[in-house]
């Protein structure tokens, strides 16, 4: 069964942009308010900050390796972090 894109964000602590890893700064799980331009991820890396809208991450694809193509071309990841016990 696959899974959402919605379903794959949740508890994200790291996502994988095109092969290069970024740490997980805001989330947000769209619900029956969002809008397009409602902003749903925020990731850094470094310098570097990206932000994800609504209408960005509509649309996207679930590839054969378990990651998501955006419309845009993007290819996104999700990772969440491992907790020993």
């Amino acid at each position: 069964m696959a899974l959402k894109l919605s379903q794959s964000m949740h508890g994200t602590d790291f996502v994988v942009i095109d092969g290069v890893v970024f740490r997980t700064e805001y989330l947000r799980e769209p619900d029956e308010f969002t809008v397009a331009d409602d902003v749903l991820l925020e990731v850094s890396s470094g310098e570097t900050e990206l932000a994800f809208t609504q209408a960005d991450l509509d649309g996207a694809e679930r590839v054969a390796d378990g990651g998501y193509r955006l419309g845009s071309g993007h290819l996104l990841h999700f990772i969440a972090s491992a907790t020993l016990h």
